[in-house]
């Protein structure tokens, strides 16, 4: 059975995402694979349709192309997936958050990442689920993932920046 969009039924299911949940009648995508724990059964696993442009994109492409819901943000959520699918690092992209110590090391150039400054949260998507994979300097972000246009991503999955951490951000993408 194909992907789908479809508005929330309850209220009580969580966006695979971002962990919040799917308020009852927003348009959420329903992302339909292979159960692992019975045969010939599937799963659906629920996103938000914006975390779904940013994490999985092809399923919410495939998603858009066929149905039949008014999708009010269709034309942003297309380019968000498009820019995804183009830029294969995106969708691991996790939020933001200030280096509580000097032991990480960056994805990137391999280097630590200095306690107290700005990086990239990272995470892998595998069987249904996502996993914390690291972390990347926000001066690595264009080399990393191919472009520097991730603001929008990391305010969405960090949404506790408030706005000075967001502007603090923006300074460390662009000083790369």
């Amino acid at each position: 059975m194909p992907h789908s969009i479809e508005p929330a039924a309850s209220g009580r299911a969580k966006c695979r995402g971002c962990s919040k949940p799917i308020a009852k009648g927003e348009l959420r995508l329903g992302e339909r694979m292979p159960n692992p724990f019975a045969e010939d059964a599937e799963m659906v696993l629920w996103f938000h349709l914006q975390c779904a442009a940013f994490k999985r994109p092809e399923p919410l492409l495939d998603a858009l192309a066929s149905t039949e819901e008014d999708v009010g943000e269709r034309d942003a959520l297309e380019a968000a997936a498009r820019n995804g699918v183009e830029y294969r690092r995106l969708p691991r992209v996790d939020g933001a958050q200030v280096a509580p110590t000097g032991r990480a090391k960056c994805r990137c150039c391999r280097e630590p990442i200095s306690k107290g400054s700005w990086r990239v949260r990272l995470v892998w998507y595998e069987d249904g689920r996502f996993d914390p994979s690291g972390f990347v300097h926000m001066g690595c972000a264009e080399e990393y993932f191919g472009t520097a246009e991730i603001l929008d991503r990391l305010q969405h999955f960090a949404s506790e920046l408030g706005n000075e951490d967001v502007a603090a951000v923006e300074r460390a993408l662009r000083s790369a």
